[in-house]
């Protein structure tokens, strides 16, 4: 007996079939599955289902003060099944990051801010004693299924007068640890974005990829990309799009995708500020404005499952395929308006809405937030 079956799952592309689960893996996918459950569920005609949205650039240790959030309201209530957290901690105190996190529904992972209390402050870079390597390599042996990468925030206000200085020992970091996935915040300069760029290798993670600034992708003459951002893309950096606060913009964005650029990664740097206030809100409304930018909604599913899985090595997660976890994200498309607006003010209006209406974690189910 399976502990759930998964009845009239369907995919974007059409395909419909049922899921036996059991002991939180996904033990059988197949047309029809006669065998009985301890619970079933039936999705109606309107419900598709992927793998459970992976949303790798959030802030969710709630008891920081500057970023923080809480798992279950980004993660589960909004149909997100696993959530990483982009360095709000260090060293210091990723520990007591790791307790909190345990009790959450939603599958919680961090990179470590390779500044030992994280960000406890917007200049956490600016000090380089805080940057302890020792530190960095031990909390990584100790919590080595809960740290599965390393961030560096390279922009002015966080490295204050360290230049590229930080993100050298990040990357020296990276290299005694294994080669973890780093991911690499890039915002005001200094440091510019040439000089960042050039450090960065195949793998690595350049979030904020469509921010609006000056030091950002777009040249701002031209408005094309920056030649410097179309090699690394073609060198295999990552563009993640951490929508957050001050990181989006449509016509960045817009620009980028005429030219061939797409982001390989769709997350929010979300944490309780632009979650309330907004413009970020979830996940959804963040996939919802690629949408209206040209990207397909089977582009924008792989790009919250499959793909943050495979950078982060997350073997088990981001794909619907037997011997996996048994997370899922059942949604619907509403073909209703729906106003959204980007980091910098500028408002589009959406015609279709992408809507999570249950969350599915380790085989346990969940009704999303309306």
């Amino acid at each position: 007996m399976y502990d759930l079956v998964i009845k009239n799952a369907r995919e974007l592309n059409g395909k419909i079939f049922d899921i036996g689960i059991e002991k939180g893996k996904i033990c059988e996918i197949a047309p029809l599955i006669t065998q009985k459950a301890r619970q079933e569920i039936s999705l109606t005609p309107q419900q598709y289902l992927s793998a459970g949205w992976i949303d790798d650039h959030v802030h969710c240790f709630e008891e920081m003060t500057l970023y923080y959030d809480y798992p279950d309201q980004i993660g589960v209530n909004k149909g997100v099944t696993t959530v990483i957290d982009a360095g709000t901690t260090g060293a210091e105190n990723i520990a007591d990051f790791y307790e909190h996190a345990k009790q959450a529904k939603t599958n919680v992972y961090a990179l470590l801010n390779i500044s030992k209390w994280g960000i406890v402050a917007q200049d956490e870079l600016a000090d380089l004693n805080k940057i302890q390597a020792d530190m960095v390599k031990q909390k990584i042996k100790e919590l080595p299924d809960f740290i599965i990468g390393i961030k560096a925030r390279m922009s002015k206000s966080v490295v204050g007068q360290n230049g590229i200085t930080p993100l050298e020992l990040a990357k020296r970091i990276q290299k005694e640890n294994h080669q973890l996935p780093l991911m690499v915040h890039i915002g005001s300069a200094p440091p510019e974005l040439p000089d960042i760029l050039s450090l960065l290798e195949s793998g690595d993670i350049m979030t904020h990829c469509f921010n609006g600034k000056t030091n950002g992708i777009l040249d701002q003459e031209t408005k094309t990309i920056k030649q410097i951002a179309v090699e690394a893309k073609k060198r295999g950096i990552i563009f993640d799009i951490g929508h957050g606060t001050d990181s989006f913009n449509f016509q960045v964005a817009e620009t980028a995708y005429h030219q061939g650029i797409k982001a390989d990664t769709i997350s929010t740097d979300i944490y309780i500020r632009n979650r309330k206030n907004g413009p970020v809100y979830d996940l959804a409304t963040t996939m919802e404005k690629l949408k209206l930018v040209g990207y397909t909604w089977e582009e924008i599913i792989e790009k919250v499952t499959e793909v943050p899985a495979q950078n982060f090595h997350l073997k088990t997660k981001g794909q619907v395929r037997e011997g996996f976890d048994a997370d899922f994200t059942v949604f619907e498309l509403i073909n209703q308006p729906k106003e959204l607006i980007d980091s910098n003010g500028e408002k589009r209006q959406s015609n279709q809405q992408i809507k999570p209406v249950q969350t599915i974690i380790g085989g346990k189910s969940y009704a999303c937030e309306s």
